[in-house]
C-alpha cells in the first residue's frame, strides 16, 4: 500500500508539471520513486504513463508541428538510443543508477537556473538533431530522466509554448515505444509493475489540467521555482544515498 501510496503521489506532481509547462515529469516522478524502490521499477512504472500522457499532448497540439524533417530526426535516434540505455538500465547496479538519475536531476535544476535565456541557432540545431536525440534516449532508458538534454535543447531555440509541447510529445512517444517492450524483453517490466503504470496514469491525467490552470493563475516562475527547489532536495538526497551505497 505504502509503494501504492508513494507512487500516486509523484505522478500527481509530475502530472501538475506537465500541465503547466509541457514537461518535466519523469523529472518528478523517477527521483521520488527511485528513493524509496530503486531506479529500474520507477524507469518501468512510468514507461505507459508517459507513452499515453505524450500522446494525449502530441494530438492537442498536433497543428503546431512544424519541420517534420528536423522532428523525424530527432525523434528517432532518440528512439535508437532509448533501446541502448534500456540494456544499460538492466545491466547497471542500483547505486550506480540512483546516483545517474540524482546528477541528471540536479544538472536539470543547473541548467534552469543558470542559462534560462540560453539561445540556439535553428540551422545549427538542425544539423545536431540527430546526436542529441540518441544521447536523449540513452539517459530515458537508462534512467528515465532526458530532460537536461532535450528541454534545454528545445527551450534554447525559443519555440511557441504549443510547438514546444508537440515537438517534445512526438520525441517522448518514440522513445517510449522502443522502451516498453524493451523493458519486458530484459525482465524489468513485470505484470505487477505493468498494473500499477496502468493506473498511475490516473493522477497523472487528472493533474495535467490542474497544472495548466495553476499556471494561468500564478505565472510560470513562480511555479517553477517551487519545482526547482523541490527537485534540489529530492536531487541531494539520491546522490547522498548512492554515495552511501557504494562507500
Amino acid at each position: 500500500m505504502f509503494a501504492f501510496i508513494v507512487t500516486m503521489i509523484a505522478f500527481l506532481f509530475g502530472g501538475i508539471l506537465k500541465g503547466a509547462i509541457g514537461a518535466g515529469t519523469p523529472v518528478i516522478v523517477i527521483p521520488i520513486i527511485s528513493i524509496f524502490f530503486g531506479v529500474p521499477h520507477a524507469v518501468a512504472t512510468f514507461a505507459l504513463p508517459a507513452l499515453a500522457s505524450n500522446i494525449w499532448q502530441g494530438w492537442q497540439y498536433r497543428d503546431a508541428l512544424a519541420d517534420k524533417g528536423f522532428i523525424l530526426r530527432l525523434a528517432g535516434s532518440a528512439g535508437v538510443g532509448a533501446l541502448i540505455g534500456t540494456f544499460i538500465l538492466a545491466s547497471l547496479p542500483h547505486e550506480i543508477l540512483s546516483l545517474i538519475v540524482g546528477l541528471l536531476a540536479l544538472s536539470y535544476v543547473g541548467v534552469r537556473l543558470l542559462k534560462p535565456d540560453w539561445s540556439l541557432e535553428y540551422g545549427f540545431a538542425r544539423r545536431i538533431a540527430v546526436p542529441v536525440g540518441l544521447v536523449a534516449g540513452i539517459l530515458q532508458g537508462a534512467a528515465g530522466i532526458s530532460a537536461p538534454v532535450s528541454v534545454p535543447f528545445l527551450h534554447a531555440l525559443h519555440l511557441s509554448r504549443e510547438r514546444f509541447i508537440a515537438t517534445l510529445s512526438i520525441q517522448f512517444i518514440a522513445m517510449s515505444v522502443v522502451q516498453l517492450p524493451s523493458l519486458i524483453g530484459v525482465g524489468v517490466m513485470d505484470w505487477q509493475v505493468f498494473l500499477l503504470s496502468i493506473v498511475a496514469c490516473i493522477p497523472l491525467f487528472l493533474a495535467m489540467p490542474i497544472g495548466a490552470g495553476l499556471v494561468k493563475r500564478f505565472g510560470v516562475k513562480l511555479f517553477d521555482r517551487l519545482i526547482m527547489a523541490m527537485l534540489f532536495i529530492i536531487a541531494v538526497r539520491l546522490i547522498f544515498e548512492a554515495l552511501s551505497g557504494l562507500s
